[in-house]
């Protein structure tokens, strides 16, 4: 497949899935902000959705559905949650019984990314 092919596919996919997340989030406002339900909504429905979808296209799915594949899994889900990602790539790492660095890769996620927003928001809140 082309390579500006498939960026453009990612990046399609990526502005549905961006404008299916903030539907959501408009949808969860509603409910109200004491916790995060649209986040909790879009990551549990992301994974499921990524879990069909890679079941699928190993399964089921020919080598000549690539530009799909790009589309639904980088692109939509890409722009609607990355959790799905992280997830699929754990659950791959358990599958194969690597089951330390399946440990360590969310171990080392959870926490890396938690220090990034820590370190980010002390970051502006010194320089603002």
């Amino acid at each position: 497949m082309n390579s500006l092919f498939s960026y453009v596919v990612v990046f399609c996919g990526a502005g549905l899935g961006g404008m299916l997340r903030h539907a959501v989030n408009g949808l969860g406002m509603r409910l109200g902000t004491t916790f995060p339900w649209s986040t909790l909504f879009v990551n549990v429905t992301g994974c499921l959705i990524m879990g069909v979808l890679a079941g699928w296209f190993t399964f089921r799915g020919e080598g000549s559905r690539q530009a799909l594949r790009l589309f639904l899994t980088t692109g939509v889900l890409g722009g609607y949650t990355t959790f799905s990602a992280f997830s699929l790539d754990t659950a791959l790492l358990w599958q194969r019984g690597q089951y330390g660095l399946a440990t360590l890769y969310v171990g080392a996620s959870v926490l890396a990314a938690l220090a990034g927003i820590f370190v980010g928001l002390s970051l502006m809140r010194r320089l603002l």
